[in-house]
């Protein structure tokens, strides 16, 4: 039986589903648990997918840190989904364009671990209408941020998922991890 890589896409959303911007509202939450959760996603992979947008934030922050998650971030190999950015200089950082579920579909049958695929809103919509994620993780945070880019976009029709694991945090965040249905 050959066993696939799972693609497991991670992100910090409000109550009311926005997921734009958490580095305005997310840290007065971020405590142990939600660092072991995020940490966690991490080290089950060896692949960080990112898009052009998060890669240039993350970029910016992470190779100037230390600590065991900087440590990760900064070691994996990164694959940068971007039609725009002709290279990409964080450490073991590859910019992939073209034909991008393609791309995946043959990541995912290569030998290796989970391909974490953190922030990246328009990305993770893609993959999840291409039917690439394997599994959404979500960190809902008991905060109601009424405006913000939402991960489900109005009109994008049903996407049927099923509850795979949840746990509650001390602050009131969910940790939900969601499968394809």
């Amino acid at each position: 039986m050959t066993v696939t890589r799972k693609i497991v896409a991670g992100l910090f959303m409000s109550l009311d589903g926005v997921v734009e911007a958490p580095e305005t509202w997310h840290f007065p939450y971020l405590n142990e648990e939600l660092t072991a959760a995020i940490g966690e996603t991490h080290a089950e992979a060896d692949t960080l997918l990112l898009g052009r947008a998060t890669y240039e934030s993350f970029a910016a922050v992470w190779p100037h840190q230390s600590g065991e998650l900087a440590d990760q971030l900064n070691s994996m190999s990164k694959l940068v989904v971007s039609t725009t950015l002709d290279k990409a200089d964080w450490q073991n950082s590859t910019v992939i364009d073209g034909d991008i579920a393609a791309a995946l579909r043959q990541l995912k049958q290569r030998p290796g671990r989970n391909i974490a695929l953190s922030g990246s809103i328009s990305l993770t919509r893609g993959l999840l209408q291409a039917g690439l994620i394997d599994e959404l993780r979500l960190l809902v945070h008991p905060i109601v941020l009424g405006t913000g880019q939402r991960l489900f976009a109005e009109g994008v029709g049903q996407v049927p998922l099923k509850l795979a694991r949840a746990a509650t945090f001390t602050t009131g965040v969910l940790d939900l991890t969601y499968q394809p249905a």
